[in-house]
């Protein structure tokens, strides 16, 4: 009963919205317009299952009167339609509820990708690369921009550590499963005996921050200039284009020197301050939550291992769900589509029995 009683509230909500939008003194205020739009766009798909959901009940029970028939044969097509109708009820209402979850309010944001090579030395690098690599293919697949704040790169092609940006609409709600640890079994192309190394590297996603997300005050951070080094040809090494920041509260230290303007590397290494300090307060958050999501899809522990890359085998294990997917070589080229379907219907699953309790 209260099922039905919050689809129809959500119902005349999305009645009162579309007058609102049909009003001429809010067709003159842009602003207030495509905030409804939004909200319109939200409640949509909840309305037409609703209308869906309702339309099979009455199917039902016009189904039940026609059991009633004198009529033999109409008696029996009203039991067939009875028997197919009330099958769909329990995938319909299922439906409705994934659509009721509420949403993570940054699902719809940019994210800031930091990736760095754990234990196994210049193998962990390698596979730090491997990652990044992975990501950037998911990105251009979906059509989304990428752009590098900063890496520390080694002499044989892998990282220390790389932190780059991800554009592009709901990148967060497809990529913010990969926080934790990755683990990568292979042969090493430095290893002549042919034994397979274990390596490890952290991923870190984080939505990136709005200027309405966090407030930082001038004075609560002390900003260095420094003459860039690594990549990037004399002219980067011959200005003091590279930029650090420490925010001083919280001793959080974000640098930039992948750009050749000074000013540049300033924007990127003030945004993904903010988004660091955004990510701090998501932690907190989380932590005070801990109990309840332990064991989760959606924890967001960075320390946790999460997924296996099974060279020798073409294997790839995400640990967290139990799934074994033999397709290493497709979902490295960034054909992760599989794979984060599964996270986000194990999700998903948890979040219903979390509402159901």
């Amino acid at each position: 009963m209260d099922f039905i009683a919050k689809l129809q509230e959500i119902e005349e909500n999305f009645k009162e919205l579309e007058l609102k939008m049909g009003d001429s003194e809010t067709a003159n205020n842009p602003k207030e317009m495509e905030s409804l739009a939004r909200k319109h766009s939200k409640m949509a798909p909840i309305v037409e299952a609703l209308a869906e959901y309702e339309a099979v009940i009455q199917g039902i029970a016009d189904a039940k009167e026609m059991l009633t028939s004198e009529d033999k044969d109409f008696a029996e097509l009203a039991k067939e339609e009875l028997a197919m109708l009330e099958k769909q009820i329990p995938e319909l209402e299922q439906h409705i509820q994934i659509l009721l979850i509420p949403e993570d309010a940054n699902d719809e944001k940019n994210v800031i990708i930091e990736i760095r090579a754990g234990a196994g030395g210049e193998e962990a690098a390698l596979f730090a690369a491997v990652l990044y690599r992975m990501y950037a293919h998911f990105a251009e697949r979906q059509n989304w921009k990428t752009e590098i704040i900063s890496q520390n790169e080694t002499g044989i092609g892998g990282f220390k550590e790389i932190v780059f940006s991800v554009y592009g609409m709901g990148a967060y709600s497809m990529l913010k499963f990969e926080s934790g640890v990755h683990r990568v079994q292979r042969v090493p192309e430095t290893e002549s005996s042919g034994r397979v190394h274990t390596s490890t590297a952290t991923v870190a996603v984080l939505p990136e921050a709005e200027a309405v997300d966090i407030d930082i005050r001038p004075e609560d951070l002390k900003i260095d200039t420094y003459r860039a080094s690594g990549a990037g040809g004399q002219h980067v090494n011959m200005t003091d284009s590279a930029v650090r920041i420490t925010h001083l509260p919280s001793g959080i230290v974000c640098t930039c020197q992948d750009e050749r303007s000074q000013i540049k590397n300033r924007a990127k290494a003030m945004q993904l301050l903010r988004t660091k300090l955004y990510d701090a307060e998501l932690q907190k958050q989380n932590e005070k939550m801990a109990a309840d999501r332990k064991g989760q899809v959606g924890t967001g522990d960075r320390s946790e291992r999460i997924r296996t890359y099974n060279f020798p085998q073409n294997r790839i294990s995400d640990h967290r769900i139990n799934l074994t997917l033999h397709k290493l070589e497709q979902i490295l080229d960034g054909d992760m589509y599989e794979l984060i379907t599964f996270l986000t219907e194990a999700d998903q699953a948890e979040k219903l029995k979390a509402l159901s309790v």
